[in-house]
């Protein structure tokens, strides 16, 4: 009997849902407080989750989540650029 190989789920900060590792995308925080996408998941710092699809991009803009789970500022243009990532994948 072979064993299942466990799936690493994380929590997505915008809607609350658990989802796999990969269907998500990390944003961290460095010592010197950078904010910045982490498309590997291996930078380190304080990391945070959120789905890659626009609406839960958009609501955590709204609800400014990341800047409170980090404790840093996150400026506009990453949000922008979760967008974008979110668009290209959602055309493939």
């Amino acid at each position: 009997m072979a064993a299942r190989k466990k799936i690493p789920l994380r929590k997505c900060l915008a809607t609350g849902e658990m989802k796999p590792k990969k269907e998500m995308i990390r944003i961290v925080r460095s010592k010197e407080g950078e904010v910045s996408i982490d498309p590997t998941g291996k930078k380190p710092g304080r990391g945070a989750y959120v789905s890659l699809n626009q609406e839960a991009i958009l609501t955590a803009k709204k609800k400014n989540v990341f800047a409170s789970q980090l404790n840093a500022k996150v400026e506009d243009s990453l949000y922008d650029e979760l967008l974008s990532l979110a668009q290209d994948q959602e055309s493939k």
